[in-house]
């Protein structure tokens, strides 16, 4: 028998659900930055919001929690280890990001079907995009990237050379101009908004370079990443999305002779989909794991730049999560629409 909800003038409360006193007690590791997510998770399942959404199926919800912080310093990778995480396509998601493309029939011929709901032909059609072929995004996240500004034509146009490629940018100033408060990534184009599949929900990240020391022989630069995400599925989302700004940010770390330091997450509507209230009681009840490293098989000069990377370059060592633990995307009323979240489904199923 599951526990009711119980909601009190908008507060809702889990029975059976630890406070974060209750939680902490008894810990292996109570240091372990993974207690992060999972404290996230129990905050809102005693004192978030009930809250409608377009899927139907509601939420319960906070705004703007304290934000994660995670070290990658000594080659770590923060992957989950409560639950496992589907790697193989946060890093193909990310390749296809840094390479500008918005196919979401690239990714599906790696076997990696994140995106093939929202790139259906009823999906876009539903959404007064059926005059695009299936699996045609719009300008989503890599075209955001790498042609911000372009007019966007389809998937199949060729952009070179078009709009501003903000990821090159990025990189030109970690090397050149490590000092610069404008070291920005924006996928946030409210004109390309209408054109998009979907939104993006990690809107922009920034990232800051610490100097080296002078009084430290032989120290190097810092690298950090700050991301803010707008909107924030505890249960399937962001796990995704945490693997993937701490990978992003090894990677540019490799080419730029930077040592990768911190990733930041702040998010604004934080929120668990009431159907995954009890999956993520489960999850509550296990042990963080030690996070996995990561290493890069090719040197960086056979790389050579961030297009250079292929998805046999990332060698992941050490991950040994908890087993999958299965929870249902929502779907809209009245048609079938994938949420973000949704496309996030095979982490669960791997």
């Amino acid at each position: 028998m599951t526990n009711p909800i119980i909601e009190t003038n908008g507060v809702v409360n889990v029975n059976g659900t630890k406070s974060l006193t209750q939680a902490s007690k008894g810990r292996a590791n109570p240091d372990h930055e993974e207690y992060q997510y999972l404290d996230l998770i129990s905050r809102i399942m005693a004192q978030g919001q009930s809250r409608p959404d377009r899927t139907g199926t509601g939420t319960l919800a906070l705004f703007a929690p304290p934000s994660f912080r995670f070290s990658l310093e000594n080659s770590i990778l923060p992957l989950l280890t409560t639950k496992r995480v589907f790697l193989r396509g946060v890093i193909a998601e990310l390749l296809w990001f840094v390479n500008g493309s918005t196919d979401s029939k690239l990714l599906s011929d790696q076997g990696v079907g994140i995106w093939d709901g929202n790139g259906s032909k009823e999906f876009l059609t539903k959404n007064g995009l059926g005059h695009r072929r299936e699996g045609d995004l719009g300008p989503v996240y890599g075209f955001q990237w790498r042609h911000f500004g372009a007019e966007y034509t389809d998937a199949d146009g060729d952009y070179r050379d078009k709009g501003v490629d903000q990821l090159k940018e990025v990189i030109w100033k970690i090397k050149n101009n490590p000092t610069d408060r404008r070291i920005i990534l924006s996928a946030w184009n409210p004109k390309d908004l209408p054109l998009m599949a979907l939104p993006p929900c990690h809107m922009f990240c920034q990232f800051y370079v610490t100097l080296p020391s002078p009084s430290i022989a032989d120290d190097k630069p810092k690298l950090s990443c700050l991301m803010y995400q707008r909107s924030c599925d505890l249960g399937l989302g962001v796990p995704f999305n945490i693997a993937s700004y701490a990978l992003l940010t090894h990677m540019i770390a490799y080419i730029t002779d930077t040592v990768p330091h911190e990733f930041i997450l702040q998010m604004g509507d934080s929120h668990i989909y009431k159907d995954h209230v009890d999956p993520l009681k489960i999850q509550l009840e296990r042990e963080p794991r030690d996070f996995p490293t990561l290493r890069f098989k090719r040197t960086r000069e056979e790389i050579g730049d961030i297009d250079g990377f292929t998805v046999d370059d990332f060698v992941v060592e050490g991950y040994k999560p908890h087993g999958k633990i299965e929870m249902k995307m929502s779907l809209r009323l009245g048609f079938l629409q994938h949420r973000m979240s949704s496309a996030y489904v095979p982490i669960m199923l791997f």
